[in-house]
């Protein structure tokens, strides 16, 4: 099974253009408060750059769906991936979007809320009270594993080069998505650690 990986935070194109070499399938850029934002003219010098079959990812937190589809158009960016509180029918007025929505899980109930949405894929990412992402926990695979029967699985939370293959082992996702676990500091990517992380998702 090849899994797909996704490098999350990225702020530079020298960042993009390295996870890009070593394998990423795609690279989240983060248009929300947060360590790793980026604004919508930068996200688009990186993504200009881009070789082919490497998507890029707009990431927002309960943001207005007009200014999803702006900074999208401006970005050439097809795949929305929603970290937020937004309801089932925020995701019909993205049509024409491939749609990622993410959940922060800490026990197994809550996977529950997952059978009202229809997104392409499902984001799975430890719950930390207050932060929406990229907190470098884990959570138990176990739970995240048996989230597959509700659709395609996105393994996230405090993934690293030493445990993702142990996380791919658990869950069998179809993708893992990692930003701080291959970080010498917030929003700025140390190459090795990203070369190793890809390197053993996809062995």
């Amino acid at each position: 099974m090849n899994v797909r990986v996704k490098i999350c935070g990225i702020t530079t194109g020298d960042d993009a253009l390295a996870a890009a070499e070593y394998g990423a399938d795609a690279l989240g850029f983060v248009f929300a408060k947060s360590p790793r934002q980026i604004t919508k003219e930068q996200a688009r010098d990186i993504i200009k750059g881009l070789p082919p079959f490497v998507s890029p990812v707009g990431v927002f937190v309960d943001e207005r769906v007009d200014t999803i589809k702006e900074v999208c158009s401006f970005c050439a960016i097809n795949t929305v991936q929603l970290h937020g509180n937004e309801q089932p029918s925020y995701l019909n007025e993205l049509e024409g979007y491939k749609i990622i929505k993410a959940f922060r899980i800490k026990e197994e109930d809550d996977l529950k809320p997952l059978a009202n949405y229809t997104p392409h894929a499902f984001l799975l990412d430890s719950y930390v009270k207050g932060v929406m992402g990229g907190t470098g926990m884990t959570f138990n695979w176990e739970i995240a594993r048996q989230a597959r029967k509700y659709g395609t699985i996105i393994l996230s939370g405090g993934l690293t080069p030493e445990n993702v293959r142990e996380a791919i082992r658990v869950v069998k996702p179809y993708a893992v998505d990692v930003s701080s676990g291959v970080e010498s500091s917030p929003g700025k990517k140390d190459k090795s650690l990203v070369m190793r992380f890809i390197a053993n998702a996809k062995s």
